[in-house]
């Protein structure tokens, strides 16, 4: 997945064009924004994420993606947060109403989680994908 030229702008007007879902987007972006101190960008398609890492498996595959990112749904937003799993399941666990996967985390309305936990949830995103970059010495 890469970085685009896309506006995020264009990106949110089309797939959130109801009020209310555009308002949780700006606060997600707000609050990415201030843990990464870096500007949203569209990547790949349709997902909006902040900075950069590069990561490089085992298996040798390689390759770059950004530190935290979120993707707008209609009925929900993907949020791509991966951090320790011990400090994950503890900040899931008081979180609010979510469903997770792997490296998602997926919510409906960003009234009913706590904002406090979501923070400290990107915050532990962003500090372990820096972590995991191969280009840091």
């Amino acid at each position: 997945m890469e970085a685009t030229d896309r506006s995020v702008d264009e990106l949110l007007d089309a797939k959130l064009p109801q009020a209310a879902r555009r308002a949780d987007a700006d606060r997600l972006i707000e609050l990415m924004q201030a843990a990464t101190g870096e500007p949203p960008r569209v990547w790949g398609t349709s997902m909006i994420g902040f900075g950069s890492y590069h990561y490089r498996y085992a298996s040798g595959h390689e390759g770059d993606a950004p530190l935290v990112a979120f993707a707008p749904q209609a009925s929900r937003f993907s949020l791509h947060l991966t951090t320790e799993p011990a400090v994950r399941d503890v900040l899931l666990a008081q979180l609010g109403p979510h469903a997770a996967g792997a490296g998602c985390v997926y919510v409906k309305r960003l009234d009913q989680l706590d904002g406090d936990v979501l923070a400290q949830l990107v915050e532990a995103t962003v500090n372990f994908t820096r972590a995991q970059d191969v280009t840091r010495g």
